[in-house]
């Protein structure tokens, strides 16, 4: 497959859930070049929630980018409490892409849930 645009810098986007490992690579800008899941690299039920099954998405993603686009640097991005987060970041190193930063940006509740009616007696 030819190279569609030599694009050497993205944004990695990790979201680690309980239940599976969504992967997404950008441009700078934004726009989608590659994206996967550990449910998309083949696994079912519970074991889509292993730090193994999400390597395995990042891999896939990673070599995806690369082979079309040249990706060579990445800002990561991570999101959520799921048991893929490190996993994915060691993942990334794997592959070969310079990781020039990581962020948490998982969403952190700033008031609390709603409270408890009054109580009438």
């Amino acid at each position: 497959m030819a190279a569609k645009k030599k694009i050497e810098s993205g944004k990695l986007f990790v979201s680690a859930s309980f239940n599976n490992t969504l992967v997404t690579i950008t441009d700078d800008e934004g726009n989608t070049l590659s994206w996967g899941s550990s449910g998309l690299a083949g696994f079912k039920g519970t074991r889509k929630a292993t730090p193994y099954a999400a390597t395995v998405a990042v891999d896939g993603v990673v070599k995806k980018a690369q082979e079309a686009y040249g990706l060579s640097k990445v800002e990561v991005y991570i999101k959520g409490p799921g048991p893929g987060r490190e996993a994915a970041l060691r993942a990334v190193k794997a592959a070969g892409l310079k990781i020039n930063m990581i962020a948490d940006v998982t969403p952190m509740p700033h008031d609390g849930p709603r409270p408890k009616k009054r109580r009438r007696v």
